[in-house]
């Protein structure tokens, strides 16, 4: 009985920390791209999405955009296409474009949907031809129709949340010709974040942030000034496949973006530790000298 009652006022005392975090957020608009491994472990995605509605149920306006690089290559096998991959990016086709287009705003987008209703919240799913939400422009002539976005409408984004509902985008590009583009979800995710004034953006990895030394998770770096980027890059710090992941934690920051986190999507309830405490568990990238 008594450890029942201690229980319960850990509970309330963790509610009670969180109360200047919750009026903080209150209102504000919290992007979070959505990939990596919490997509595909089926206990973690429920729990990321629970994290979604509670964020929603006391006031903070959500929006999650994902990827979905697993699922495109699956679909691309089982009709005996091969995945090219060009310095990390999907080589695509009009064929392919047109399977991202299915898997992305089709299949995984209202998957999400679906379990966030399930689960009690308000959800809608959009993608980037939605509203011209996204337009597009080929990024490189290489990659196909990889899409670099040109124009942002976000008034489709902006309506359903004003009507209390957590917006699930799904990066598919477009252009005045018709054609369907593929969008890197975390390129998308910082202009989406920019354009609507956000708080905060989280991209959700399969890392646990920033670590001085690659080899060591302890060496967590927690506290990023955009000045420093460069410095850390020459330094090795930031390499290889992270170097694009942080130029989208810049380009958020200097669109307006408050706060960037690169976070674990391996660990449960990552979302709201970085958002309702001060402790978080990744790497906060900030403005400033």
């Amino acid at each position: 009985m008594n450890n029942n009652f201690n229980d319960k006022q850990i509970k309330a005392q963790v509610l009670t920390e969180a109360l200047p975090y919750i009026q903080e957020y209150s209102g504000k608009v919290v992007v979070i791209k959505y990939g990596g491994n919490a997509m595909i472990n089926d206990e973690l995605k429920v729990s990321v999405m629970r994290d979604i509605v509670l964020l929603n149920l006391v006031g903070v306006k959500v929006v999650l955009v994902h990827g979905g690089g697993p699922e495109i290559s699956e679909m691309l096998k089982k009709i005996g296409k091969e995945s090219v991959f060009i310095n990390g990016l999907r080589y695509t086709d009009k064929e392919t474009a047109e399977i991202v287009r299915m898997v992305l705003a089709g299949k995984i987008n209202k998957s999400l949907v679906n379990l966030i209703e399930q689960i009690g919240g308000k959800s809608i799913g959009l993608c980037g031809m939605d509203g011209h939400m996204m337009k597009c422009e080929m990024a490189d002539p290489k990659l196909g129709y990889v899409g670099k976005i040109v124009d942002m409408d976000t008034k489709v984004i902006t309506d359903a949340l004003d009507l209390g509902y957590i917006p699930v985008v799904s990066t598919v590009g477009y252009d005045d010709e018709g054609n369907v583009y593929n969008v890197n979800a975390d390129t998308a995710s910082a202009v989406i974040a920019g354009a609507l004034n956000a708080q905060s953006l989280i991209l959700m990895t399969d890392i646990k942030g920033v670590l001085c030394d690659k080899e060591d998770e302890n060496s967590l770096i927690e506290k990023i000034y955009v000045s420093d980027i460069s410095s850390l890059i020459k330094q090795g710090i930031i390499s290889g496949g992270m170097i694009p992941k942080i130029d989208c934690c810049k380009e958020a920051i200097r669109r307006g973006v408050k706060k960037v986190f690169i976070t674990d999507g391996r660990v449960a309830h990552s979302i709201l530790v970085e958002i309702l405490s001060d402790q978080g568990i990744g790497t906060m990238f900030v403005n400033g000298d």
